[in-house]
């Protein structure tokens, strides 16, 4: 029992090792294809489109609401200390540096990448991907370099879409609901905030959307055993993402503000 055990445990090793290969052999294959032509602007365009507008409404939406929580949260804990007027900061300096990117990227992860794997997943059963292949059309170029493309640059915009909805949400409670002051709440936003916030908060959410593309174009590419498979691989494409943009969260943390 202890012999098999082990062997679980290397293969599972064995299995992660190969799926990083993989990735990284994809990552690279796409990156070339991105400089190298023929350049597919239209089909790159209609990724940008169902990765940036499909996305928009629930990217808005958390954004919203964790703006308004994290508002009232700080509103009620600060009045302990008379420190409401940190509020604005708080806020700020929260959406920036962590919610805003893990949250946009979460969600994202959630709509745009698992329909990525739902999608190639169903090319790969159906056998698209290999017809693509006899008919001489490269399908990392036409399949995988747009949607990685599309959701590492669509993601930091809406991460700024979200950090923006979330200050206006907490503004709006603060000041019409909490009657904290409105100009010390910009201020202290104006005070706290610089430009180093806004440029790592980018790439954060430029690295989770590559994550996502990457993670979501994968597990459709590789994905087998029909429907089930197909699911699975979905299941499977959110989760890792998941994981991976809370692990790369916390490993940019550390590296950014140690700077």
């Amino acid at each position: 029992m202890l012999k098999r055990g082990i062997e679980r445990i290397g293969e599972k090793v064995i299995g992660a090792i190969e799926e990083i290969g993989q990735m990284t052999s994809m990552l690279v294959s796409a990156l070339v294809w991105m400089v190298r032509p023929p350049f597919r602007v239209r089909v790159i365009f209609q990724n940008f489109e169902s990765v940036g507008v499909g996305s928009l409404f629930i990217v808005l939406l958390t954004g919203l609401f964790a703006g308004l929580v994290l508002a009232y949260q700080s509103d009620m804990a600060f009045r302990m200390f008379n420190a409401e007027t940190l509020v604005g900061a708080t806020v700020a300096i929260s959406l920036l540096r962590e919610l805003g990117p893990v949250f946009t990227g979460l969600m994202v992860a959630g709509r745009t990448g698992s329909a990525m794997t739902t999608e190639l997943g169903t090319m790969r059963v159906t056998e698209q991907i290999d017809a693509m292949s006899v008919m001489a059309v490269n399908p990392i170029q036409y399949l995988v370099m747009p949607r990685v493309l599309a959701t590492t640059l669509m993601v930091p915009v809406l991460n700024m879409l979200f950090n923006l909805v979330g200050i206006g949400a907490a503004y709006v409670l603060s000041v019409w609901v909490m009657n904290s002051d409105p100009g010390i709440f910009l201020h202290h936003i104006t005070r706290f905030i610089s430009g180093q916030d806004f440029l790592f908060s980018s790439i954060k959410a430029a690295s989770f959307g590559l994550i996502i593309g990457l993670v979501g174009c994968y597990k459709g590419f590789y994905a087998s055993g029909g429907a089930k498979g197909v699911g699975e691989a979905t299941t499977s494409s959110v989760v890792t993402s998941s994981i991976t943009i809370l692990l790369v969260d916390y490993a940019l943390t550390l590296m950014m503000w140690s700077l």
